[in-house]
């Protein structure tokens, strides 16, 4: 069964260039990696309108999976769930299993720190396990702030903090295990072969007749040098049931594209 996922990234520090989003490129590598697809990443600031529009958009499109990341945590910037809140046109409110979540975060701080553990929730604090109605919290085993699980018109959505590390963390425990289930006996499978001497332009026409040839098959070509002296990555990849035997397609693609490319005057330098 093919399984849709969108991944909304939220923060400024992603679109004015301070940070890589690396955590799209993780979300993205992990999910395709136990079959499912991703169709769309979008990276938005941190404003609770954009926050509830960008979700809006995302769930009219009925993907399975939304996952978002960043805008969890105790300062003025993090507005996701109010940004979410808004969208769903619910209350926010304070969670007892989030606030008991981030409660016993600070305790196991203050424990390791050897100081008192007897604590007084703080504002910001209590803003961490402020969720929308209706809403499951997520352990966040690494982190303070709890993440959040809702379900909307068929389409599940995860929110998860920012922090790598964190949200690394409750993909695999949380998330993997859902998409593998959902995706069934679909299996994501890659190779790459390394080109020499011959321009990508040179190269489109006997991807396409791969293609045509392989169905179910994908090969993305990657230049890695100028035209002046080409170098190119061919990038195969198949998703598709277990018994459809994947890794043998490509291997058959992946032949068939050598030799055309040794016929057509280029050199294959490497393959994975």
């Amino acid at each position: 069964m093919t399984v849709n996922v969108e991944l909304i990234c939220i923060g400024n520090e992603l679109l004015i260039g301070k940070i890589q989003n690396t955590n799209a490129t993780w979300l993205a590598k992990q999910a395709t990696q136990v079959g499912a697809n991703v169709r769309r990443v979008t990276v938005i600031q941190d404003t609770i309108g954009e926050i509830a529009s960008t979700l809006c958009e995302a769930v009219e499109r009925k993907p399975q999976l939304i996952v978002t990341t960043g805008g969890l945590g105790p300062t003025f910037d993090d507005k996701t769930l109010q940004g979410i809140a808004k969208a769903l046109n619910r209350k926010l409110e304070v969670n007892h299993k989030a606030l008991e979540m981030v409660k016993q975060r600070c305790i196991e701080y203050a424990r390791k720190r050897q100081m008192p553990t007897e604590i007084e929730m703080t504002p910001p604090q209590l803003k961490m396990a402020a969720l929308p109605a209706d809403t499951e919290p997520v352990d966040n085993p690494i982190g303070t702030a709890p993440g959040a699980r809702l379900n909307l018109q068929g389409t599940v959505v995860f929110v998860l903090p920012g922090v790598p590390a964190e949200m690394e963390m409750i993909f695999n425990q949380t998330i993997a295990p859902l998409l593998r289930r959902a995706a069934g006996d679909d299996i994501f499978c890659e190779r790459s072969l390394f080109v020499d001497d011959i321009f990508e332009s040179r190269l489109a026409p006997l991807i396409d007749q791969v293609m045509i040839d392989n169905v179910g098959v994908y090969v993305k070509s990657h230049p890695l040098r100028s035209e002046n002296k080409p170098h190119i990555e061919l990038h195969l990849t198949a998703t598709m049931r277990k018994e459809d035997k994947p890794s043998e397609k490509l291997a058959k693609a992946a032949g068939e594209l050598m030799v055309l490319i040794e016929k057509n005057g280029g050199m294959i330098s490497a393959g994975i």
